[in-house]
């Protein structure tokens, strides 16, 4: 039997189908996603739950002439599916596939924006409303699909308030996966829902208003008490009445799940000329048993069997699961330890902590910013805040790090999971630039482990610490570095150490380029090269003793990281010897380019950028 899906290429083709062949369409797609995402990994849970809705936003809007802003953009394959990208879809998150997130270098047409960050959706769509009216181009609908989670971000709530304030002619759909409503309710709401999109209800309520306010007086009161009453029905029975007082008009709310009545509500909706908003209620996971039942476990899937739902793990034990088990340790033996995560409990390892210590563990939500402000106020009333939040969504915090905890020289301890390069997500999601943006603030510690009992011994000096501190560390297996660490129970702040012994050229490698770094030296020894390898600890403060010392005895030292090279580690070394030492000796630094990385797996995208041993050793037998 012919499927559906193979006759739609575009957007368009959706028009020519009727509401039945819509929703066999949604099956299809829904298995082509599951399909794919077993074999490649991918968001499998939020996608399940947006088919349908993405179906209907397409159906009833008229892409590209429209335009549809997904946030974060962990919900968008079906969009993709259904602009252009249906054959290469086995592809995604390859190497040179589709990438998981919307990318603008990929479709240019169909995606407005790279994205991968949360809340970001309503200020853009704002601004392409107003840049639609100052250019006068007709009545382009600008629709964003927004989830409950991202909504309680205050970036969200800040684009909220002035797109009510600018009366703006736009469409926010509301994708709540968390809330229920009951059958009663429903059914009410979707009566008022076709009652107030009626276009025959708002042209008879626009003359009423008209010529309630030609009566002098009498005609304002009455439009007022008429006012109040709307609004006092509103408030009880319909739960809109906080985007109705930032100026939306509310809809909602409908099943996420329903096409035709999504259809008929965003046909109607497309037709005023003022912010909307459109409630849906979705189910993560939707026609797929294992993530409707564990939609965490599949929110971020690995590969995994469809029909056990069992994931393929890779061995080993990874950097976050060390940060876990230490953090349970630590918790049992200090009662002021506080574990902080922004709705990412699950991955930042910190479900167990939660668990063990429910009256310590704290998830904002999307909240990056107030997650640091609230660990300020902590600390600041005495105890040890852990904020555990993913580099890259760190970045949003930057100014509650540098006014809020350091410049206050508050006891914060950051742990910065999925630091450097992060498998298959992209440019919105690798970690690259937390050595730049740290290392810039006055009064911090800035920490990266090069194997499992490094990390240990960090978190344990990290909660002695009076001045706040971070440690970054990869999305990665931890490694068994063949050099014996040292034992000592607490590491002196700013002390590197000398992890293999070498005399022609010295490598300052930092965190989890210790181990590369290792590995080429047993590369170059083949040729007559002996590295001395020193595993750095410290991005900030920096060894200086020990920088000092090798200055003076190699004539050419080499810096290693997984960060950018723009304002990282090496810039510092260099730095430091530039101002401190006469004739300084050769300074190679390998790191990160100064752009953004396409996805692809970090052990690839690694050796691409010269960073694997190979690379490495490659790099220092052209400088020998």
């Amino acid at each position: 039997m012919d499927r559906i899906l193979d006759k739609v290429d575009n957007p368009a083709h959706l028009k020519k189908l009727t509401h039945v062949e819509l929703q066999k369409l949604a099956v299809e797609i829904r298995e082509l996603i599951i399909e794919t995402v077993a074999k490649n990994g991918g968001h499998l849970a939020s996608n399940l739950g947006t088919v349908e809705l993405t179906i209907a936003l397409h159906y009833c809007l008229s892409m590209p002439d429209d335009v549809i802003l997904w946030d974060v953009g962990h919900q968008a394959y079906t969009h993709k599916i259904l602009t252009g990208r249906k054959e290469r879809f086995s592809t995604l998150r390859q190497p040179g596939g589709v990438s998981g997130f919307p990318d603008i270098d990929e479709s240019p047409v169909y995606d407005y924006f790279t994205v991968g960050h949360s809340s970001t959706s309503i200020s853009w769509a704002l601004g392409l409303a107003c840049a639609r009216d100052l250019i006068n181009v007709g009545r382009r609908k600008i629709a964003v699909v927004i989830g409950d989670a991202s909504l309680a971000n205050g970036m969200a709530f800040e684009a909220l308030n002035h797109t009510g304030h600018m009366n703006k002619d736009l469409i926010v759909v509301l994708n709540d996966n968390e809330l229920s409503i009951s059958r009663s309710i429903g059914a009410l709401s979707k009566y008022l829902n076709r009652m107030v999109t009626s276009p025959v209800y708002n042209r008879i309520r626009h003359d009423v208003e008209k010529l309630l306010k030609r009566v002098p007086w009498f005609g304002f009161r009455t439009l007022r008490a008429a006012k109040r009453l709307e609004s006092a029905l509103k408030n009880l029975l319909v739960p809109g009445m906080l985007f109705e007082e930032l100026g939306f008009r509310y809809f909602g709310p409908i099943s996420g799940q329903d096409i035709p009545s999504m259809i008929s509500t965003f046909q109607s909706v497309a037709e005023l000329d003022e912010p909307v908003l459109v409630h849906l209620l979705t189910k993560k996971g939707k026609g797929y048993e294992h993530a409707e039942n564990f939609p965490s476990k599949f929110h971020s899937a690995g590969k995994f069997e469809v029909e056990s739902g069992e994931m393929k793990c890779a061995g080993g034990q990874t950097y976050t699961e060390v940060f876990s088990n230490k953090m349970l340790e630590l918790g049992k033996k200090n009662e002021k330890i506080i574990a902080i995560t922004a709705a990412m409990p699950g991955g930042t390892g910190l479900e167990e902590f939660g668990e063990k210590f429910p009256k310590r563990f704290f998830d904002t939500g999307i909240a990056e910013e107030h997650a640091v402000g609230f660990a300020a106020g902590l600390a600041r009333g005495g105890f040890k805040p852990v904020v555990a939040i993913y580099s890259t969504f760190l970045q949003r915090s930057f100014d509650q790090i540098i006014h809020d905890v350091c410049l206050q020289k508050l006891p914060v301890i950051f742990a910065l999971d999925r630091a450097g390069i992060v498998s298959d997500d992209g440019p919105t999601h690798n970690g690259v630039f937390d050595i730049a943006y740290l290392r810039l603030i006055p009064n911090i510690v800035v920490m990266a482990p090069s194997n499992k009992e490094e990390f240990e011994r960090m978190l344990t000096l990290a909660v002695s610490l009076k001045p706040p501190c971070a440690i970054r560390y990869p999305k990665d297996c931890v490694p068994e570095l063949p050099v014996e660490a040292k034992t000592e129970s607490l590491i002196p702040i700013g002390k590197s150490r000398v992890v293999l012994r070498g005399k022609d050229i010295a490598v300052f490698a930092l965190g989890s380029m210790v181990a590369p770094a290792l590995q080429a030296a047993e590369i170059l020894v083949r040729k007559g090269i002996y590295l001395e390898v020193i595993d750095s600890r410290f991005a900030k403060p920096l060894d200086e003793e020990m920088i000092k010392e090798k200055a003076l005895n190699f004539k050419l030292i080499v810096t290693v990281e997984d960060g950018v090279i723009s304002g990282g580690f090496g810039s510092a070394v260099c730095e430091y010897l530039h101002n401190n030492v006469t004739n300084p000796p050769q300074v190679k630094i390998l790191g990160l380019p100064d752009e953004f990385l396409k996805h692809g797996k970090r052990d690839k995208l690694l050796a691409q950028l010269g960073l694997s041993p190979n690379g490495i050793a490659d790099s220092i037998r052209k400088l020998k």
